[in-house]
């Protein structure tokens, strides 16, 4: 018998992770805590009733959420991920021919995404200044255009779009097209003109076409854990619920998850200490000769173009595992001062130039 699978699905690539044998990783942009310590004595309690059921939605989490964010009941979803949720979100507004406008180079599970979930992927290359280029994905809108996808900060380059930029496009996009702020890396923002998704949806007042795309991997130390979340228009939110797998995210995220939001001082201090570590791995690239352009993520970019395989394979062969993107450049996580002088040991036995 022959099984009928999408016959799109044949061009489809697979989301690659590298290896995690390395001594030294700094390829995932995971912080380098474990998670906070009332997090982890909290979970191993859990343990103890995982052969529960978690609630068939993560009502108690949004409901939180919703309290804390100081956005309308009702607004905010949670899913296993935001890469999960924004397949809800894609799922929730593709019908019929759709596009989804998103920038490029940006996370690589965009066009993977877009195209599981049945529209035509409408990448837009970059500025020359590694931002956003915000007319162009204007230009590159049409009436089948369902999304756009705006990655801030953009995730490899660590490069930001500034609040006038921002509410100048917002203003221009047209009304059925929902506009995504991914802010999977705002918690490490410094510049003060870097707007706040969120403050922009509490602006809406759960209105409008802008969501703000969040998530507990990153700045919380939970990416093993799978939770995120969104905040944005009442009646989108709802349908992003519907269309959610039940018992999608389970009951330990939950738990790290409520816990983690009454954390602020700690997560704040451990910010803190990975914007601090970024700056000094700067500093330290550009005492070597180091090309990287400065980031508002917990991670920098280095612009090595074809020389991107190369650096990628003399840091792996010293055990410091690195992201690379062939032809393009190399993504390095800031890890802890430790991992961090390991990259630098070997960045400066790497030729510049």
């Amino acid at each position: 018998m022959t099984i009928l699978v999408r016959p799109d699905l044949d061009a489809l690539p697979l989301y690659q992770q590298l290896p995690t044998t390395a001594r030294v990783q700094l390829s995932n942009n995971e912080t380098a805590f474990p998670p906070l310590p009332r997090v982890a004595a909290a979970l191993a309690e859990g343990l103890e009733h995982i052969n529960r059921y978690p609630p068939v939605s993560p009502h108690a989490v949004a409901t939180h959420l919703a309290e804390h964010l100081r956005v309308p009941a009702g607004s905010v979803a949670v899913g296993a991920g935001s890469a999960t949720l924004l397949l809800q979100l894609m799922q929730a507004v593709v019908h019929g021919p759709s596009s989804i406008v998103y920038p490029w180079r940006s996370f690589e599970a965009y066009p993977i995404l877009v195209r599981v979930a049945g529209a035509e992927p409408r990448p837009v290359p970059l500025a020359g200044d590694l931002t956003h280029d915000l007319d162009a994905m204007l230009a590159a809108v049409t009436p089948t255009t369902r999304m756009i996808i705006i990655c801030n900060p953009n995730n490899p380059t660590g490069t930001a779009l500034h609040r006038e930029a921002l509410a100048k496009f917002l203003a221009a996009t047209p009304d059925h097209v929902v506009v995504v702020l991914d802010e999977a890396y705002h918690e490490f923002v410094t510049d003060p003109d870097i707007p706040d998704g969120l403050e922009l949806v509490r602006e809406a007042a759960g209105r409008g076409n802008l969501v703000s795309l969040r998530t507990f991997s990153k700045a919380y130390g939970l990416a093993g854990l799978r939770i995120g979340y969104c905040a944005g228009p009442v009646n989108l939110i709802q349908a992003v619920t519907k269309v959610g797998v039940p018992f999608s995210v389970s009951t330990l995220a939950e738990t790290a998850a409520l816990i983690s939001l009454d954390s602020a001082d700690e997560l704040a201090e451990r910010c803190r200490l990975v914007r601090t570590e970024r700056d000094r791995v700067g500093a330290g690239l550009h005492a070597l000769g180091h090309e990287f352009v400065p980031s508002q993520g917990n991670f920098l970019w280095l612009p090595l173009a074809d020389r991107a395989a190369a650096f990628a394979s003399h840091c792996m062969a010293d055990g410091v595992m690195v992201r690379p993107f062939a032809g393009e450049g190399v993504r390095v996580t800031i890890g802890n001062p430790a991992d961090n002088d390991a990259f630098l040991a070997v960045a400066r036995t790497f030729a510049t130039g």
